[in-house]
């Protein structure tokens, strides 16, 4: 990773570099050095914002000629395809690692091997029923909600302390990249957000306490997987994703 000479913080080139390792959308190469790496973690949430917003109005279109389950089906399926599955293969990854109960460096082997073991396939039928079932509760705008709510987990288990478990590897470039006043401000304007929205469909506590359950799911997987493995890596943060996006729908559904 290269530093970048004038000491600013390249917002386009981080939002870039966001969009690049988030999403399957062609942004071209954006430059990677501590500035940009800072930005694209704190941005993350915005990229959730686009891929809800996308996989919502799937959802809500599916909506008009099918029930709500296969609607919800569709949405959870595009937002698969929009992340690669990437995600879903970290949370896959990760729960192999952890569920084989070894030391760290025998688990982070095993989520670096292509297949998926027995626990990686249980924690990815149980988070994919779940993420579906909600979403048909709780509608196509508490998915967006959930999916912004997913990188912020991203943000946050970036913020300055938080390891790396490896040397290389996503983990080592963004561990410890994002500020925490950038985070608790990110935060801030999300929850805000997320408040007049609910206020705005008479379902404000669906809102803000979805992605509060959210955040707090993500961080006791993060908490868990740092004191197993050491710290973070790409698959922790794809399993972020995934745990916060199904406890925030979760949430959202038992409260509308």
């Amino acid at each position: 990773m290269t530093t970048s000479s004038s000491g600013e913080r390249p917002v386009a080139e981080g939002l870039r570099l966001a969009v690049g390792t988030l999403t399957v959308w062609p942004v071209g190469t954006a430059r990677v050095d501590q500035g940009t790496t800072s930005w694209a973690m704190t941005l993350a949430p915005l990229v959730g914002v686009a891929l809800g917003v996308v996989a919502a109005g799937a959802m809500a279109l599916a909506g008009l000629v099918v029930g709500g389950l296969l609607a919800a089906v569709l949405g959870v399926g595009v937002l698969a395809v929009l992340t690669r599955g990437l995600h879903l293969d970290g949370l896959a990854d990760l729960a192999d690692g952890l569920g084989s109960g070894r030391a760290a460096p025998e688990a982070l082997e095993i989520m670096k091997r292509s297949d998926i073991g027995p626990f990686g396939v249980m924690a990815l039928v149980f988070t994919l029923l779940v993420q579906v079932a909600a979403a048909s509760e709780a509608g196509a705008v508490a998915l967006v909600v959930a999916c912004v709510t997913g990188r912020l987990a991203v943000t946050w288990a970036c913020v300055a302390g938080v390891p790396a478990a490896r040397p290389e590897g996503l983990g080592a470039m963004v561990a410890g990249s994002v500020r925490r006043s950038d985070a608790i401000i990110v935060t801030a304007a999300a929850g805000v957000v997320a408040l007049l929205t609910g206020v705005a469909t008479g379902v404000p506590l669906a809102y803000v306490l979805g992605p509060a359950a959210g955040l707090g799911a993500a961080w006791l997987l993060q908490t868990h997987a740092v004191r197993r493995l050491g710290g973070i890596t790409g698959d922790v943060l794809g399993a972020l994703v995934e745990t916060a996006t199904a406890a925030a729908l979760l949430v959202s559904a038992m409260l509308i």
